[in-house]
């Protein structure tokens, strides 16, 4: 693995907010509160896009109101193809930016524009312009956790569903690649496929909280389970996996596996899915648990907490959250993100998870 060297790095402080307490809703006000989210989707013309890591309340009045639950490939698909004038995005701002890129026409909305992600800021846009220049015979190719302006900068963006035919296609070219901004996933896409790659030091502060020795002993005291693990994971518990794949990828392997219990080293979020495609199913978290811990597992971004049912209602009744981006950064961000959609189609790659 080629990493990038030190005096070449630019790190920003990283500030992980707290997950935030949204007050506990009775029965009957998540009722009358979802109800009124219905009737303002409807109103406003608006369609409901969530990312599997969200609220289980999130997810279900997404797919309740013709909606989309899905990993970030499929959310950038579905958001593209719908013809409402209107796209809510209870994901993280990247997710939202990817929106906006894609349907300039159309207005979208975020519950909380301030939901970032820790990989976006690790890898801030005038530091890998700058680092780009200075490996201007590589191919850029950017994860879709990062800003507009540095996807931007590249030549291709992919997500964990598609980045191992993408880089298997670009080596097949020759082609040298400069990798941003998850180290763990860029090094599992090294390993999978022979690359010759650089790569920026980045890493999701949720996935590489899970502890190798302390999944060890969980997978002893379930000898039966399958172990599915995301490749923004260390290689430690990369290791341990006996199925590595992106959030659709595991879902499918919940389903298809014929094993009764699965160990899933992701966000916590991707639960409820699991549980609605294979209730008979078993599913453990993998621990995140080191010494001093006060859960066995953490494993919850706190910025896909910071959508809730609450601050959706408020986005819908005051605009306010709207993602907005300059037009010169969408028209060149818009060429690499078209580029990985294309490819998938072709390849027919990505297929999300599906209830029905």
């Amino acid at each position: 693995m080629s990493s990038i060297p030190a005096q070449e790095q630019v790190r920003r402080p990283l500030q992980v907010p707290p997950h935030p307490h949204w007050p506990a809703l009775s029965d009957d006000a998540k009722a009358a509160l979802t109800g009124r989210i219905k009737s303002l989707l409807a109103q406003e013309h608006a369609v409901l896009v969530a990312h599997y890591y969200t609220d289980a309340d999130l997810q279900s009045l997404a797919e309740e109101t013709g909606g989309c639950v899905a990993d970030s490939l499929e959310m950038a698909r579905f958001g593209a193809a719908s013809d409402a004038r209107t796209l809510v995005v209870c994901g993280v701002r990247f997710m939202g930016e990817t929106a906006k890129i894609l349907n300039p026409e159309k207005r979208v909305l975020m519950p909380d524009l301030a939901a970032t992600c820790s990989l976006d800021e690790g890898c801030p846009a005038d530091a890998f312009s700058a680092f780009c220049d200075a490996h201007p015979d590589h191919t850029v190719v950017v994860y879709a956790n990062t800003s507009a302006e540095v996807k931007a900068r590249a030549d291709w963006v992919v997500t964990s569903s598609i980045a191992l035919p993408i880089v298997k296609h670009l080596k097949a070219l020759g082609q040298k690649i400069l990798w941003a901004p998850d180290k763990h996933l860029g090094h599992y896409v090294e390993r999978m496929t022979g690359a010759d790659m650089l790569l920026w030091d980045g890493a999701c502060v949720v996935h590489e909280e899970f502890k190798s020795f302390a999944l060890e002993r969980v997978r002893k005291l379930h000898p039966g389970a399958a172990v599915l693990v995301h490749p923004e994971a260390p290689d430690a518990i990369v290791d341990q996996a006996d199925l590595v794949g992106s959030t659709t990828q595991l879902i499918r392997a919940v389903t298809e596996l014929p094993n009764q219990e699965f160990i899933v080293a992701t966000d916590a979020g991707i639960f409820w899915k699991m549980h609605q495609l294979a209730p008979h199913k078993t599913l453990i978290a993998a621990p995140t648990a080191g010494e001093g811990a006060t859960c066995e597992s953490c494993a919850h971004c706190p910025w896909m907490a910071m959508n809730a049912l609450q601050n959706l209602e408020q986005v819908l009744l005051t605009g306010a959250q709207e993602v907005r981006i300059n037009e010169a950064v969408r028209q060149r961000a818009v060429i690499p993100i078209q580029r990985m959609l294309d490819f998938a189609r072709i390849q027919g790659v990505g297929a999300p998870a599906r209830s029905d």
